[in-house]
């Protein structure tokens, strides 16, 4: 038995790097605990000890490897076995004799007994606009603002590329720094946008005795001690501290962020229980820079705009699948899941005034006051500098697909498509101010458009090419007919 642990493989490790930082939520967060116990549907995973959030080295994992993997790959390869992603963070699951990660991360735990919010959902059915029955839920968030400190530490082992294995985390740590690697559940929909500022790194030449030495006796929790003039910590952006220049990036990708003034009113309803004396229905708030403001989730601009693309294809006889290829489909009726592929992200509504509003409901039948139905509401009203913005992404996308979103985009810009509820007494609309598109190719780099309203005058850049995506659509359409 001895003779065989003494044969067997042993990674022969050259070189320790140690990195921390520090990772800011920006959006709220669901990391869940899978569990149904609870006044939740879905409640927060905490540590047991603390009771503060616990945030796991092996999510933290799925989300660098899964951002690498697009990096070099774009959307819709599967991950090869020579790949940066698998050479960072070994072998997958359904590898056999997959390589182990060099890579180390350690759960993190906040600094602070986190502050929560509770958002609620609901299922809509496409074909009545109403909510389906037994399809409302209830979930546990982290507040923006809630930090939790990283730790990895990068294994340089004998016989392996130093300098790839440093591009490949290069790749990953810089996805973290520029906003572009969410965590938690419903990422597509504006939850788990994060950031690090700025990283810390140790390098430990483990041929070197001192180096050892200090590796040994580095702690892990207070990393502002400096153990020798060889072993300071470094401190910077990543680029700049391994100067690794990355390779092309492979993901083809169209951004489109357009403004809006508000016309009149908006309300989306609050699941948010308070003591306080307070309506019966207020619009939805999020903590932002330590004070509440109103916000317009992902989830509701999402509902929108699939509702309209629906219809929209539906009027004119596309296929319902191309929607379900951009939005994603729900595991139900016999069908697969599948994911949504438009990201649309959740944003804060700027300068807009909250105002109590006293109504009742009215008995159809006899067109009086319905008795006992007085109730309170708390929309927030536009003002000439209320600003509403639409934040989205869409991966993988073909001209096509641009064009069903360029159209959705009108309907917005021209008050035809409400937001939130109470649509139908005039709530939610929107007028276009400004709208700026960029798409990244690989091969192109990248393209910008922008339309901007100025008064009377509708300002477009390149309209021949915009106009040529809604053709595009438009000949899709005449292929499903023909």
């Amino acid at each position: 038995m001895s003779n065989q642990r003494l044969n067997r493989h042993q990674r022969i490790i050259l070189e320790r790097i140690i990195i921390k930082a520090i990772l800011i939520l920006d959006t709220p967060t669901c990391l869940g605990n899978g569990g149904a116990d609870g006044p939740t549907d879905l409640m927060l995973l905490r540590d047991s000890i603390s009771c503060k959030a616990l945030l796991t080295g092996a999510s933290i994992a799925g989300a660098l490897r899964n951002y690498l993997h697009e990096y070099q790959y774009g959307y819709s390869q599967e991950e090869k076995n020579d790949s940066l992603s698998t050479y960072l963070f070994g072998g997958r699951r359904k590898d056999e004799d997959g390589e182990q990660s060099p890579l180390i991360l350690h759960d993190s735990i906040s600094n602070e007994i986190p502050k929560v919010e509770l958002r609620d959902g609901v299922k809509i059915d496409i074909t009545t606009g109403t909510a389906q029955n037994s399809a409302k839920y209830d979930l546990e968030l982290l507040a923006a603002g809630t930090e939790f400190p990283l730790y990895f530490e990068l294994l340089i082992e004998k016989g392996k590329d130093k300098n790839q294995l440093l591009e490949a985390l290069s790749i990953a740590l810089q996805g973290l720094e520029n906003y572009e690697i969410n965590i938690g559940m419903k990422k597509r929909r504006g939850f788990g946008v994060c950031h690090v500022e700025k990283w810390q790194i140790w390098q430990f030449n483990l041929k070197d005795y001192k180096d050892r030495l200090a590796w040994l006796t580095f702690d892990r929790d207070d990393c502002k001690e400096k153990y020798s003039q060889d072993n300071l910590a470094i401190e910077g952006k990543i680029i700049d501290i391994f100067k690794e220049k990355n390779r092309t990036d492979q993901r083809h990708r169209f951004y489109l962020k357009a403004t809006f003034k508000l016309i009149g009113s908006l309300l989306i309803r609050s699941s948010q229980f308070s003591t306080d004396a307070v309506p019966d229905i207020v619009h939805l708030k999020s903590q932002r820079n330590k004070k509440d403001e109103s916000i317009l989730p992902g989830t509701s601009f999402t509902g929108i705009l699939r509702h309209r693309a629906k219809k929209i294809v539906k009027t004119i006889g596309v296929a319902a699948n191309f929607i379900d290829d951009i939005f994603g489909i729900a595991e139900e009726n016999n069908q697969d899941a599948k994911s949504s592929r438009l990201i649309v992200n959740e944003t804060v509504i700027e300068k807009s005034i909250s105002l109590v509003q006293n109504r009742i409901a009215i008995d159809r039948f006899t067109g009086g006051a319905l008795h006992g139905a007085l109730f309170d509401e708390q929309p927030i009203f536009g003002g000439d500098e209320t600003i509403i913005t639409l934040d989205l992404v869409l991966p993988q996308p073909n001209n096509a697909e641009i064009g069903l979103l360029l159209l959705l985009i009108k309907d917005l810009w021209t008050s035809d498509l409400p937001v939130g509820g109470e649509s139908s007494i005039g709530r939610g609309r929107l007028q276009g101010i400004k709208a700026e598109m960029r798409r990244f190719t690989p091969d192109k780099g990248e393209e910008y458009w922008q339309i901007i309203q100025e008064e009377d005058k509708l300002h477009i850049t390149d309209a021949n090419i915009l106009e040529n995506f809604v053709s595009d659509f438009n000949k899709l359409v005449n292929q499903v007919l023909a």
